[in-house]
């Protein structure tokens, strides 16, 4: 799906559920949320603050995270604990379920989908609960962190 298309879709799903609650359709809601469909990565309230006034857009941070949780609390983007880190932020696209695999080196996160894991966690029932998406974590240390490791071990011999 195309970034335009995704961010019309988005827009769209805000101005129903801001409806649907009753709430204020502000223009830096819009703003916030074109910028955060910018963004084709994991971000933290700082990232985007950044974004934000790098692009000439002042807005309060108050203002930042009453938007990020309004765009959680209607499926837009969902929110990640790394490793007891600061909460980072990803949109929900049409990507599906996926895993992340974070560096505890480096920090770096990369997004990868096993569609055999991917269908056998799909494939789990549970009696009385339904299953929206899961999440799963895997930290290890990237090879990036791998080859300066062994770099820095030579040298150390």
């Amino acid at each position: 799906m195309s970034d335009e298309k995704s961010k019309a879709i988005a827009r769209a799903t805000l101005t129903q559920h801001i409806h649907a609650k009753k709430l204020r359709r502000t223009p830096e809601r819009y703003a916030i949320l074109d910028k955060v469909f910018d963004i084709d990565e994991h971000f933290s309230i700082e990232t985007l603050y950044s974004a934000l006034e790098q692009d000439g857009f002042h807005v309060s941070k108050a203002t930042l995270y009453n938007s990020i949780q309004l765009f959680v609390d209607c499926g837009l983007l969902r929110k990640h604990q790394f490793d007891g880190k600061s909460a980072q932020y990803e949109r929900v696209t049409g990507v599906g379920n996926h895993h992340h695999l974070i560096c505890t080196q480096c920090g770096r996160i990369k997004e990868v989908k096993d569609i055999a894991l991917v269908n056998m966690l799909n494939s789990r029932r549970y009696p009385t609960f339904h299953t929206a998406y899961f999440a799963l974590y895997v930290y290890g240390v990237c090879s990036r962190c791998q080859r300066e490791n062994k770099k820095q071990a030579k040298k150390t011999k």
